[in-house]
């Protein structure tokens, strides 16, 4: 295994949405060593701290139903910023934070990627799509909103920062999803989004179109962002999240998806989102996404140490 270079960022941010506590999702995944798990697997690891923002003032928006627009405005500016300057060959984990995040860093790492010549492709694994613009949100909550953001949809001029490289719909595999709003699913219907449901999985398995996915990013010798909502993990295994939806993947199909992302070798970036601690119970899933990450970062089934919850 090739050691990896890998950059910690806490995104203290629960501003995505009204339910409090994801700003301590950072400090718990430290709590239950992502860094040390890392470094046992023969990392180098720096930890950044945690990012702070200084909200600017922003025009309101049509939608009333819009929650804290200045704080998701300045942290999807300042978190694009931070995403770009990681540089080529350093792997940035982004500690979430609610999943506001993704638009900051994602579209960060596609400017990076467009820099050297080369595409972004995300996996997005979540039970959600995230597709709303600002104008669609029913709830106001903005964690709603990244990947329509990062793929360059409208009506986030004026609000969001203007981006210098979008995502390509057709780069994008989502997997896990099963709870999608009216707004959403039209707006999938017409796109090129690679959408692997629940009900695909139960049919086909995780195996087979996970593997056709990473053979595109190989061909086009891509970057690959990883973004892991916890809300794609079963809830019974995974209860520290505020929008939990029965039937999620389970223990075994995470770690499957993480070992497979391990053995490309293509992970260049990723995200851990919506982690909320004040939801936990004694801190099992921020021990499970510690553990998942450790999966991908090269940990074997064999090495995974059995832990008492």
């Amino acid at each position: 295994m090739t050691a990896k270079d890998i950059v910690l960022v806490g995104v203290p941010t629960d501003s995505g949405s009204k339910r409090g506590g994801c700003l301590m999702g950072p400090d718990a995944l430290r709590t239950a060593e992502l860094g040390p798990a890392l470094i046992d697997l023969g990392h180098k690891v720096e930890d950044r701290g945690n990012l702070a923002v200084a909200p600017r003032a922003v025009s309101d928006h049509p939608n009333a139903n819009i929650h804290a627009l200045a704080e998701c405005c300045q942290w999807v500016e300042d978190l694009s910023e931070v995403s770009f300057q990681v540089a080529d060959k350093r792997i940035p984990i982004f500690l979430g934070g609610d999943h506001l995040l993704s638009g900051g860093t994602v579209a960060g790492r596609a400017r990076r990627a467009a820099e050297e010549g080369r595409e972004l492709f995300v996996l997005w694994l979540d039970a959600h799509p995230d597709l709303h613009s600002l104008a669609s949100s029913q709830s106001g909550n903005l964690h709603g909103t990244p990947v329509a953001y990062f793929t360059g949809q409208p009506g986030f001029e004026g609000f969001f920062p203007a981006l210098e490289a979008t995502v390509k719909p057709e780069n994008i595999c989502m997997m896990g999803i099963r709870s999608v709003d009216s707004a959403e699913r039209q707006e999938l219907a017409q796109s090129e989004i690679q959408v692997k449901d629940m009900r695909a999985i139960d049919e086909q398995g995780i195996a087979r179109p996970l593997q056709a996915f990473l053979d595109r990013v190989a061909e086009a010798k891509g970057h690959l962002h990883v973004s892991l909502d916890v809300d794609f993990l079963d809830p019974e295994i995974a209860p520290a999240v505020g929008t939990t939806v029965p039937g999620g993947a389970t223990f075994r199909e995470a770690h499957l998806i993480m070992e497979m992302l391990h053995d490309s070798d293509l992970v260049t970036s990723m995200d851990l989102a919506e982690l909320n601690p004040f939801l936990d119970e004694r801190g099992r899933t921020a021990k499970l996404l510690v553990d998942l990450t450790a999966s991908l970062f090269g940990r074997r089934l064999l090495d995974r140490p059995t832990r008492s919850y």
